[in-house]
């Protein structure tokens, strides 16, 4: 176990690398806290920082965007120009887009940002090709721990995965998961006591309606929005009823839409959507919405680890721990050697799977169980999609996550996996 966050090696290092190597500007995109600054400031030592949170600079830029590239990028050597909270010019991409047309050089810029900084289709288009965006998530499991980037994707996804390439898994108790979703993933706030940061938490939220979403999108009713985020955090793992959350918020259709396209592009919230195999009707096709941090989620819900207790709210772990498995797997991916992309699957008969990931002629069908034990039941709908469902054409990996202790094989590529194989080692051939 890493003692302290300040040091956390991130599994994104060798991705951002890559990025610099292969595109002319890396967007480093990410939600606020996330520990954007610390990766590209204190750990990557390339380059030169700035950072447009300093007034000066900021206004430097916006009198003349174009001069003041110019002049920081001219006396650079083996580095970018590493401009921190990139989204707060509206004149930047552009300026950025002229200098990199008439310079062709790999990694000329590096911007981070609590959301993309080249949101308009024109900029985005003229930078096809130029232009690599990463995601830095809250801290996963692994990077807490100290241990490898969980590639559990590529192992469920191999020709024979085996239980024998899974490594000593920890010995957690369903205690320890639930302190585990509590804490969440922010470096700065994950470690402090209960009631700290619960209200740091709550803070943070404060702090990104206030400050972080006028740099996406002005909005008139910011007490709505308060209110739709703390409906989000209630609803993670859900489907979302679109009418009556707008009801339950206060908004129009088309504004609720647009409230949770902003969450969305602050990485508050995640839509998962709906897996279609295109030969049936009864399929559904509504998305369901996570919430980013489970942390920040039971903050704003007031939840505790006495609330799963048994005479409180037991049931209330399911979604949370669903989420928590679904984020996971989601800051994984751009880590697997396998391409593929997350979705959920129900059909209007309710045969569902709560987490598919689609690798192409391979499907990774996952299930949460907020449970301590594990039996064939609950494989039920994982080996009917494989056998007689829509996943019969490809070749489909059940695996259900469990709060136990043991690796069990039930057999036809059907596994139950401890939530802890996600930050345990995997040998993948």
């Amino acid at each position: 176990m890493v003692d302290d966050d300040e040091y956390l090696a991130r599994h994104l290092v060798d991705e951002l690398e890559e990025a610099l190597a292969s595109a002319r500007v890396v967007n480093l995109v990410g939600p606020r806290q996330a520990g954007k600054t610390t990766l590209v400031r204190d750990l990557f030592h390339v380059g030169r920082f700035i950072t447009l949170d300093d007034a000066a600079i900021l206004e430097a830029i916006e009198a003349d965007p174009e001069g003041q590239l110019e002049s920081l990028v001219g006396g650079l050597e083996g580095g970018p120009l590493i401009i921190d909270e990139a989204q707060r010019s509206k004149k930047l991409a552009l300026a950025i887009k002229k200098i990199v047309d008439v310079k062709r050089q790999k990694g000329q810029f590096l911007l981070t940002g609590s959301s993309n900084v080249f949101t308009t289709a024109e900029v985005s288009d003229s930078l096809a090709g130029r232009m690599r965006t990463l995601k830095l998530w809250p801290l996963s499991a692994a990077e807490i721990k100290g241990t490898q980037v969980n590639r559990l994707l590529d192992w469920a996804m191999q020709k024979e995965p085996s239980l024998s390439q899974i490594g000593a898994l920890e010995p957690a108790t369903r205690s320890d998961y639930i302190d585990l979703l509590l804490a969440g993933g922010y470096p700065e706030v994950r470690k402090l006591p209960v009631r700290p940061r619960k209200r740091q938490y709550r803070d943070y939220i404060d702090a990104v309606v206030d400050r972080d979403v006028a740099d996406v999108l002005p909005v008139r009713k910011p007490n709505s929005l308060r209110i739709l985020i703390d409906q989000m955090a209630s609803r993670t793992g859900q489907e979302s009823n679109a009418t009556e959350l707008s009801k339950l918020v206060g908004l129009q259709r088309p504004t609720l839409d647009q409230y949770l396209d902003i969450l969305m592009r602050l990485s508050l919230i995640t839509k998962l959507g709906a897996w279609t195999s295109g030969e049936s009707r009864r399929e559904i096709k509504q998305p369901k919405y996570h919430f980013v941090d489970i942390g920040v989620a039971c903050a704003l819900r007031r939840i505790n680890a006495e609330t799963f207790d048994i005479e409180n709210m037991p049931q209330a772990l399911g979604p949370l721990l669903e989420s928590y498995v679904f984020g996971e797997l989601q800051r994984s991916l751009p880590m697997q050697d396998n391409d593929c992309r997350l979705y959920h699957w129900r059909s209007s008969d309710q045969r569902e799977i709560d987490i598919l990931a689609d690798g192409g002629n391979r499907l990774v069908c996952v299930e949460i169980k907020a449970a301590s034990s594990v039996d064939k039941t609950d494989f039920k709908h994982l080996r009917w999609f494989a056998s007689d469902g829509p996943g019969r054409d490809r070749t489909c990996t059940g695996i259900v996550f469990y709060l136990g202790r043991e690796k069990l094989t039930f057999g036809d590529r059907n596994f139950a996996l401890p939530v802890s194989a996600l930050w345990s080692e995997m040998i993948v051939s």
